[in-house]
């Protein structure tokens, strides 16, 4: 299978953002927290370089809560400020001020030795697609000031928010990088809707996720959908189970296999499954992605 996502104005919008990092004191990386490496653009830190870094783990009312934990000290340890955040719920969202002045601290106290006390610090905000970027802008702006939409790559222009006295945000496009060097990435991303559904056709997406899900968290499709999960069951194998539970029959009596995985994917895409993390920091070391 050979995932590629790359429209045209993701060029642009990168050559765009080495332009404006210039401009900016930090950078607030927005993941989503069910798939922490996976929504990880790994041209970000060459864009980034060494200005002080917010990760945010949006989304979390969607995730394993364990493992959004474990991603939260795994950030951590390499030296980013870390904020968990339900944008829906508006859980976390409040702490953002105050979790960006932790983190430029140390600059702040050097403004202040120099007279430029209030002086606004100007954060630029990056992000994949449908990670839940312009809903966070929104929260912590208190008003609507970026378009959001459930829909790939729909920001665009630059944009710089007021959040409160002496903070600003630039809000970027979302961009994707050329190729998606393992697999996996792409199974992960188009699971949860970052890249657009034809990219890969549904059942063999349903598939994949189905064969995770099934080895990971075999309880949560018992209680979904009514059926006993074997050990080593495979993907296919647990998709026919569900969809003759479910009565997705066609002629001859076989089980209307696209029907079921549209359905999967739907009920993992809006939460009704269960919380669920595809990827563990075990063991993980550097982002699953060829560099750029």
């Amino acid at each position: 299978m050979n995932i590629q996502w790359y429209p045209g104005h993701m060029t642009k919008t990168r050559r765009q953002m080495e332009q404006d990092i210039r401009m900016v004191d930090a950078v607030c990386e927005i993941l989503d927290a069910r798939i922490p490496l996976s929504s990880r653009n790994p041209d970000i830190d060459a864009i980034c370089g060494d200005k002080p870094r917010l990760v945010v783990l949006n989304r979390i009312d969607m995730a394993d809560p364990e493992a959004t934990k474990a991603w939260a000290e795994w950030f951590r340890a390499k030296g980013f400020a870390v904020l968990e955040t339900d944008c829906k719920n508006r859980k976390g969202t409040n702490r953002f001020g105050a979790v960006i002045r932790e983190l430029l601290a140390e600059k702040l106290q050097k403004y202040a030795e120099k007279g430029q006390a209030g002086k606004t610090l100007r954060v630029m905000v990056v992000g994949i697609p449908n990670v839940g970027k312009s809903s966070l802008i929104n929260q912590v702006s208190g008003r609507k000031s970026a378009r959001a939409e459930n829909r790939p790559g729909v920001t665009r222009g630059r944009q710089w928010i007021t959040v409160e006295r002496g903070l600003e945000l630039l809000d970027t496009p979302g961009i994707l990088w050329p190729k998606f060097e393992d697999q996996q990435v792409g199974i992960h991303l188009a699971c949860t809707g970052a890249v657009k559904e034809n990219v890969v056709d549904a059942e063999t997406l349903a598939f994949r996720l189905m064969e995770l899900l099934g080895r990971e968290y075999p309880a949560a499709l018992e209680e979904r959908y009514k059926i006993t999960v074997p050990e080593e069951a495979g993907g296919w194998e647990l998709l026919e189970r569900c969809g003759r539970k479910r009565g997705m029959l066609i002629s001859g009596g076989e089980v209307d296999l696209e029907r079921m995985s549209r359905t999967l994917l739907e009920e993992f895409r809006n939460g009704k499954l269960g919380r669920f993390t595809l990827e563990k920091p075990h063991g993980k070391e550097e982002t699953p992605h060829e560099e750029a």
